[in-house]
């Protein structure tokens, strides 16, 4: 792992819903500031917590598919989200078989909703200062 990625895999770690400040210019003076869920940003997370949102619960396999990953990979991002209280996950058995399930928890859906209206707030200053 190079020092940069290094750098940024610490930054993250153990912080959840903690994020630096991303300063928006939205005009002449005038200047937005939104802090953005550095978990949720991640491409792989904002579609797993995405897919959860939408659905009451869903498997590791119907993730996987969904998302096009590789196991490792929804492992190692779910794991994440499910330290940080954002996803809740669920081993049963279908018979021999073993089942994992993922459900979005009451802090994950509000992290959610907390990324996507400071998104919307960037969106909306950005088209502003244009």
């Amino acid at each position: 792992m190079g020092k940069r990625a290094a750098a940024s895999a610490r930054s993250e770690r153990g912080r959840p819903g903690r994020s630096p400040r991303l300063a928006v210019s939205g005009g002449k003076a005038a200047s937005a500031s939104l802090e953005l869920d550095r978990l949720i940003h991640e491409r792989v997370r904002l579609a797993i917590v995405s897919a959860l949102a939408v659905n009451q619960s869903l498997s590791f396999n119907e993730l996987k598919e969904l998302l096009g990953v590789t196991d490792g990979n929804l492992s190692v991002h779910a794991r994440r989200l499910e330290e940080a209280g954002y996803v809740e996950c669920l081993k049963s058995f279908a018979g021999r078989m073993p089942r994992t399930e993922f459900r979005l928890t009451r802090l994950g859906r509000d992290a959610l909703e907390r990324y996507l209206t400071h998104m919307e707030g960037l969106i909306r200053s950005t088209r502003a200062g244009s």
